[in-house]
């Protein structure tokens, strides 16, 4: 079974629940989905559709951030409950010493020595890390290994 046919029936369980919550949240999600294959013009795979949901958190995560500072404390403690339940889908995250060294391996599979080769390096590493951990993450390291081994 596919991701999005999981997020498809999480749905469905979320309507006969009756948790708007759940409903919306994959909705949302799902709606995003379709959206990008119609751009796309054909299926997502599971990569595509871990980055989607990825993409969903970080967004949701950037407005907690806002509210707080704008002080509605109230929409941020909203939106906790929907990245929390998102997360659900994903993969287990990597921890920082695993991420590094697969980025390690990417750095020596492409022979990268500068920041400029930074696009070779993090193509690869995405697609090792398989959904385990954000682009965010992964560049972070990225740019952290390329500038500090010269």
């Amino acid at each position: 079974m596919s991701v999005k046919d999981t997020l498809e029936a999480a749905l469905k369980q979320a309507m006969r629940d009756k948790d708007e919550m759940k409903r919306n949240s994959l909705r949302l999600a799902l709606s995003t989905m379709k959206l990008a294959e119609v751009d796309a013009g054909k299926e997502l795979d599971d990569l595509a559709v871990f980055a989607l949901l990825q993409k969903e958190i970080k967004t949701k995560e950037e407005t907690i951030a806002e509210a707080i500072k704008g002080g509605r404390n109230e929409m941020a403690a909203s939106l906790q409950p929907e990245i929390d339940f998102l997360k659900e889908f994903l993969p287990k995250e990597l921890s920082d010493s695993e991420l590094s060294d697969l980025v390690k391996l990417a750095i020596q599979e492409t022979g990268a020595q500068t920041i400029k080769e930074m696009g070779k390096v993090m193509k690869i590493a995405i697609d090792k890390a398989a959904g385990q951990a954000s682009n965010d993450r992964i560049s972070k390291i990225v740019k952290e290994i390329l500038t500090t081994e010269k």
